[in-house]
């Protein structure tokens, strides 16, 4: 129940109230199409592939590798690392946060806050986030979605937000790109 929880803390949280606060500023909503992943097939993908693990430890379908009050105590801080850092990261882009590309939208390059050191820090947090929920429920599915969540947020990242931020901002991303790591401070960054 505790990783359920923590999973309908990251939707209120880091989907429903930046999705609010972006309606109440904008009057649209940041979803977008496009290129890459619908935003909303994201979220949906995203929420279904985190929901396995709790649910199969909750049925007691998965055994739990892991023992112990402390690794749930673990999952739970990491959890939250993950829902805080994903939220502060979302509104330091202020209006450029959207789910989804579009190619036809062209947003500002954020480069403040979270961004100063990393170029993706809301989907590393998003793996962190996944990373804690593993911990609460340390069944061998929680690591295969961790495993997932990473690869398909790397894939994303390199082939749908790294080649639309190049084309709408050319040498000032690929300036920024190379003193800010992909998910990691200094690790990824490009060449210039």
């Amino acid at each position: 129940m505790v990783a359920l929880g923590l999973e309908v803390a990251f939707g209120v949280f880091a989907i429903g109230l930046r999705w609010w606060v972006y309606w109440r500023r904008t009057g649209g909503s940041p979803f977008r199409g496009g290129a890459g992943m619908n935003g909303v097939v994201a979220v949906v993908a995203l929420t279904a592939g985190l929901l396995v693990a709790p649910v199969l430890d909750l049925s007691d379908a998965a055994a739990r590798i892991i023992h112990g009050a402390w690794v749930t105590g673990l999952g739970v801080a990491v959890a939250v690392l993950g829902v805080l850092v994903t939220v502060w990261a979302q509104f330091a882009m202020g209006d450029s946060w959207r789910i989804g590309v579009d190619d036809n939208e062209r947003t500002d390059l954020v480069t403040t806050g979270p961004f100063r050191w990393v170029r993706n820090p809301i989907y590393t947090s998003m793996v962190v986030f996944a990373v804690g929920i593993a911990l609460v429920v340390p069944n061998r599915a929680a690591f295969v979605t961790v495993a997932a969540v990473a690869a398909a947020l790397e894939y994303h990242v390199r082939a749908v937000e790294e080649p639309y931020l190049e084309r709408t901002h050319g040498g000032a991303y690929r300036r920024y790109a190379s003193h800010a790591g992909r998910f990691l401070p200094g690790v990824g960054r490009l060449a210039h």
